[in-house]
């Protein structure tokens, strides 16, 4: 593959940060992973520019990918293993929850359907994100016979490292690389860092894309996304990056929003930079009193619950389809109107958003 000049300013001055997207399209939809996961993997063991360095990464990845990622009907396969070997290396959506029978954390890994996992105090109190919807991450799973002798959970989690970039100095990094890039070659580069190409998108459909990406830098940012259907809304924020997590209809939970006020752990918004809700229309609150506190959040910021006043900065997006075209929603309604009753029709909650985002004006 021939660099352009865009590629080669970035591997000038972004050594060990940069991707060959082409070489994640040869692992696209092959694997049960999102698209940031091969990334992940990916930009440690193919960040160069040498093709021999790279093919010899690229066999690796496959490896990993190969053995690590569970595909639908394996679930005992890995079980086994870890039984026969002792341990088995997986890549997996995390999450734990605390369990008073068990007066401590169990961890939950869906890909091998465990759900009472043993899971050390300290690595929960290390990634508080595992007790609100969890993550992707390399996990050494263990299993102990004695355990299972005496009827306890036998297997355990060794070992978890998450799957998120882990150097603390990469704004530094990159905003000395900035320096090296006019303002018109550095919004190219986004938009590559996402899978899209500049060059086939006009001059408002990359001010558009740019747009979906401002809840990731901008604290309590509040963004409402709604169009035709297929226009990629929800897949810069389910494939692209493990900070933001995305609720798919059904209910969202005070507790798993904001506060558990029986554990005190904090919600998704305290964890995660960037909240979206998916197909909006079908989202609801489990009370009323969710919508208020929502409506609270988006204005300052902070949210109560019983004494304590807490503050966090997750950003807020709600994305969904017309199913109807653009004009006829506007001649039977409001441009709101995919949005649950609780939302569409609240002119406080509507005073509380940052941007409203034709999707239509982006390419999948």
């Amino acid at each position: 593959m021939e660099l352009d000049q865009l590629d080669q300013i970035a591997a000038a001055h972004l050594e060990g940060y940069l991707v060959r997207k082409d070489l994640v399209r040869t692992f696209a939809r092959q694997f049960p992973v999102p698209t940031y996961v091969v990334e992940f993997l990916l930009g440690r063991y193919c960040a160069s520019t040498d093709p021999d360095e790279i093919e010899e990464g690229l066999e690796i990845v496959q490896r990993q990918l190969e053995s690590r990622t569970v595909r639908a009907g394996e679930e005992e396969l890995f079980k086994a293993r870890a039984y026969k070997n002792g341990t088995v290396k997986l890549i997996d959506l995390v999450s734990a929850r605390f369990s008073q029978k068990d007066n401590g954390y169990v961890a939950t890994l869906p890909s091998v359907q465990l759900n009472r996992v043993r899971i050390n105090d300290n690595v929960v109190d290390d990634n508080e994100r595992l007790l609100t919807g969890g993550f992707y991450a390399e996990i050494t799973l263990e299993y102990d016979s004695l355990i299972a002798e005496e009827k306890g959970d036998a297997f355990g989690i060794k070992d978890l490292r998450p799957i998120q970039l882990s150097k603390r100095d990469v704004l530094d990094d990159l905003a000395e690389a900035r320096k090296q890039f006019t303002s018109q070659q550095w919004k190219d580069f986004l938009l590559r860092s996402i899978g899209l190409e500049a060059n086939a998108l006009s001059d408002r459909a990359k001010d558009a894309n740019l747009l979906r990406m401002v809840p990731f830098v901008e604290r309590n940012y509040n963004l409402v996304e709604l169009g035709p259907r297929g226009t990629g809304k929800s897949h810069l924020f389910q494939q692209v990056s493990p900070y933001a997590h995305l609720i798919s209809g059904g209910k969202a939970t005070i507790a798993k929003m904001f506060v558990n006020n029986a554990s005190g752990a904090r919600g998704l918004v305290c964890q995660y930079d960037v909240v979206c809700f998916d197909e909006v229309s079908g989202i609801s609150f489990d009370s009323k009193e969710g919508i208020n506190i929502m409506k609270g959040y988006m204005e300052s910021g902070e949210f109560s619950r019983g004494k304590e006043s807490i503050r966090a900065d997750g950003s807020m997006v709600f994305v969904g389809n017309f199913d109807v075209d653009v004009e006829h929603q506007q001649r039977v309604g409001h441009l709101f109107g995919p949005l649950p009753p609780e939302m569409r029709d609240d002119t406080a909650w509507m005073d509380r958003i940052h941007c409203y985002l034709p999707a239509g004006m982006c390419r999948k």
